[in-house]
């Protein structure tokens, strides 16, 4: 069963959906291009890692060795302890987090050489903090670098990724910058309305490039998983739409209820 949108489904932005709706559509877009670029490109699921907090603080806490230093000292004392005066509060401790996110590599067979990186974006890629930092920097070595860029963003929430020129606030966008166009790119911008732009994913020179559909993988994964039994159309989406938005989406809700 299909999506009722047009373009995007913005009940799939979800942050308690969206994790699992990234998985699965880096998956579908490694099965979809294989076919179409094999005998001379593969592309490859590779994982991006790093360490943060659910508020991206640094670790706060007693390192194991010195809390058993403190144990030792404490069991040979002969110092009385005085009862506590008032009762304690619960209080949350940030703690260290290891993050892996996935993006998809396309390579060269014969040299392995990596030509294209096809990045999703997720909601740690868009907020201050250590995802961001390092989606950025990572970013930046592929923009100075050979390799072509094709970056998702499929997220309303968040700061969108860089781009010079007068660019209006789209809710969706996907770039795809070719190395040897820098710094020019091509930025598809679209909102909830909108259907989802075709692209065409960039290859060596000569080399036939293919189309993605995302409107259509989206169905898959939106089939795939059933989200039409898992999603709860009765509630707004998350993050909120606009009051117009909001309108087009009960539109589209009330026709194909019809």
């Amino acid at each position: 069963m299909p999506s009722p949108f047009p373009g995007m489904n913005p009940y799939l932005e979800n942050p308690e959906i969206w994790p699992e709706v990234h998985h699965l559509l880096i998956s579908i877009l490694a099965e979809t291009l294989n076919p179409q670029l094999l005998p001379k490109y593969r592309v490859a699921v590779e994982k991006r890692v790093y360490e943060t907090t659910a508020d991206d603080s640094l670790l706060v806490g007693i390192p194991d060795v010195t809390l058993e230093r403190f144990r030792n000292v404490a069991t040979t004392s002969t110092a009385v302890a005085s009862a506590p005066t008032a009762k304690p509060m619960t209080v949350t401790i940030p703690m260290l987090i290891e993050i892996k996110e996935a993006y998809l590599e396309v390579r060269e067979v014969a040299t392995k050489e990596v030509v294209t990186i096809i990045e999703v974006l997720s909601p740690a890629n868009k907020r201050s903090g250590r995802g961001y930092d390092s989606y950025v920097a990572k970013r930046q070595d592929i923009l100075a670098s050979r390799t072509h860029l094709v970056e998702i963003d499929l997220l309303r929430a968040g700061t969108a990724m860089t781009y010079h020129g007068n660019v209006p606030n789209y809710h969706y966008r996907l770039l795809v910058s070719r190395s040897h166009a820098r710094p020019k790119a091509e930025l598809y911008g679209f909102n909830i309305q909108d259907p989802i732009p075709a692209f065409a994913v960039p290859l060596q020179d000569q080399d036939a490039e293919p189309i993605i559909d995302l409107h259509t993988l989206l169905d898959i994964v939106y089939d795939r998983a059933g989200y039409a039994f898992a999603l709860s159309y009765a509630q707004a989406p998350m993050p909120p739409l606009s009051a117009d938005d909001q309108v087009f989406l009960d539109t589209i809700l009330h026709s194909k209820t019809k």
